[in-house]
């Protein structure tokens, strides 16, 4: 491999996602604690969770993100603005928020651009960073590149590819996601502002997928595999 990358940058890659609706107050913990050990870039949480996650994490860091409208993004946008400015309030750095997936899909590209840019003039108001997600599971290619339009145009920090929740339901009667997909992934980086970063989220579970997208241009994933992926890069050699 040429210029591998450092253990610290792999780690400094990674969202370390704490947003299954099961999980309890020990299980949001401990996977802040694995975060703090592993010296990640956020631990990602619920907003009734961030202070919790802070009070974990202070020193350590690793930062803490919050979701919004998550994970179906059909809240107006006056409460997301709400939601957003709270969560940077409770000490959120970095806010995840779901675009409102339908009106993408009608085409209503004014509501959709004008949400965008209301969250996010709130979100950098208040001192952090907001990343939009796609959803890319429901969506088609044109969908996706407009959607990248419009984050560039309003100096989003990242876009990002699914929340891991958007199950579609299958001929066979049972729901599944792809998630993050190297055509997507390709696209998004194509088509975005290179100051805008891409965050690959749902479906990345081994160091070498970590290394594939990383590849593509990705900068940030979301993984529920972290310790994982980060122990077998400790295996591999990386330092």
């Amino acid at each position: 491999m040429q210029n591998p990358p450092s253990l610290h940058s792999l780690a400094k890659m990674i969202d370390h996602s704490l947003l299954h609706p099961t999980m309890t107050d020990q299980a949001i913990r401990a996977g802040c604690e694995l975060a703090r050990q592993y010296g990640v870039a956020t631990a990602c949480v619920k907003p009734y969770a961030i202070e919790l996650a802070g009070s974990i994490l202070a020193g350590s860091g690793v930062g803490v993100c919050a979701v919004i409208a998550f994970p179906h993004g059909n809240s107006t946008t006056p409460l997301k603005v709400m939601e957003a400015r709270a969560a940077v309030s409770a000490g959120a750095a970095e806010i995840d928020m779901v675009v409102n997936i339908g009106k993408v899909l009608g085409g209503d590209w004014d509501y959709v651009s004008a949400e965008i840019a209301a969250v996010n003039a709130a979100v950098v108001a208040a001192g952090a960073i907001l990343k939009v997600i796609f959803e890319i599971d429901y969506l088609e290619d044109a969908h996706i590149l407009r959607l990248c339009e419009i984050c560039s145009q309003h100096a989003i920090a990242f876009v990002k590819t699914s929340t891991g929740y958007g199950f579609v339901k299958q001929s066979n009667g049972f729901y599944a996601y792809a998630g993050a997909t190297d055509h997507a992934l390709r696209l998004m980086r194509a088509h975005s502002a290179a100051s805008v970063q891409v965050k690959a989220a749902g479906g990345v579970r081994t160091l070498d997928d970590l290394l594939r997208v990383r590849a593509l241009g990705v900068t940030r994933i979301g993984a529920t595999a972290t310790q994982a992926i980060l122990e077998d890069a400790k295996a591999r050699g990386f330092v």
